[in-house]
């Protein structure tokens, strides 16, 4: 529904964060969400990976519109599944995602959402066809070999995608697209508390040092050292800040 898109939008972006450049990432280069493949084929092939650092909410809302909300029409899809089809295309591309819708009302999956889909999903209760959609999302990612790298926070991802989404098709409105403050703490030399401990486990699970970090919430030179490892590992700005893109690569946040 076209009205459904501005709050889509704003928990699309509350996922996807900042620059991120993992080397283990298939995507490469991301910024809001947005490859740089996608952003040059938007906005010109002479840009390079800092013009992608610098994307502006405008920019990329421009972007989410045409190449993902309009093309899978989602204007014209019942409140949660819009969300849903959306979301999933903003990840995995808008074709697979509309296999997915297809899937879940029993049409032809072939990517394109024309009459006959249309006509099932009539028939289907919205909710039950969120459900589904998510549940095949999830089986997919699982066969993927990143899924070691990225499982923990697409699970989560999709998790509140189905909760949002079943919202919408109850007739209730999105839940505020969570700020940074209500979902993670920003941790730095210095800090102490519940996040840090979170973060020094994080890091001990991925082995980001020789030695494992003692889990005290103390976030001194130890912890900034495997930080900064794990940051220049990642393909991330290794300034030993944990914020959105770290949290995020370690799993800790969708």
């Amino acid at each position: 529904m076209q009205e459904n898109f501005k709050d889509s939008l704003n928990h699309v972006l509350s996922h996807e964060g900042g620059y991120v450049n993992h080397p283990r990432d298939p995507g490469g280069a991301t910024n809001k969400g947005i490859t740089l493949k996608v952003y040059r084929g938007f906005f010109g092939e002479h840009l390079g990976k800092e013009d992608l650092r610098q994307i502006t909410i405008r920019e990329a809302g421009a972007i989410y519109r045409k190449n993902y909300w309009d093309k899978c029409k989602c204007d014209g899809l019942t409140a949660g599944v819009d969300y849903a089809v959306f979301d999933q295309a903003v990840n995995s591309g808008p074709s697979r995602s509309i296999k997915w819708l297809q899937m879940a009302v029993g049409a032809k999956a072939d990517g394109v959402l024309g009459s006959k889909t249309r006509a099932a999903l009539a028939k289907r209760d919205p909710a039950t066809v969120v459900n589904a959609m998510c549940d095949e999302r999830l089986a997919f990612l699982k066969r993927l070999g990143h899924w070691r790298d990225f499982g923990r926070g697409w699970s989560r991802r999709v998790a509140d995608v189905r909760q949002q989404a079943v919202r919408l098709a109850y007739g209730e409105t999105l839940h505020e697209a969570p700020s940074e403050e209500a979902t993670y703490e920003i941790a730095r030399p210095g800090s102490k508390g519940r996040w840090v401990s979170k973060l020094q486990r994080a890091l001990n699970k991925h082995k980001a040092t020789s030695r494992p970090l003692l889990v005290d919430g103390d976030f001194g030179k130890s912890t900034t050292r495997a930080l900064k490892a794990f940051q220049k590992e990642s393909g991330l700005l290794a300034d030993g800040v944990a914020g959105h893109n770290t949290y995020q690569a370690l799993g800790l946040i969708a």
